[in-house]
């Protein structure tokens, strides 16, 4: 299965480390979404339509309340690359 370059970044991203944030609305649905790297920085790039979509493919799952992580599934579609680029 083929993913953009966009859900390639975060992926590579999140198999470095990285974490994803979340914040529900009244309704319990996720309303605001921040993307940190493993050095506590924050990815401009990230939205909420792109969260939708990893989480959609399966390649990012929160347990227990907890921030979202790359899933082994996630670990599939990620290709790697020499430095991640």
């Amino acid at each position: 299965m083929d993913i953009t370059r966009a859900e390639q970044r975060i992926l590579h991203l999140l198999a470095q480390g990285g974490w994803i944030e979340h914040e529900h609305s009244t309704a319990a649905k996720v309303s605001d979404v921040t993307c940190f790297t493993r050095d506590g920085w924050i990815y401009p790039g990230f939205d909420i339509i792109l969260f939708r979509k990893l989480k959609r493919l399966k390649a990012i799952a929160s347990s227990s309340g907890r921030p979202y992580r790359i899933t082994s599934r996630g670990l599939r579609l990620v290709r790697s690359q020499l430095d991640n680029r």
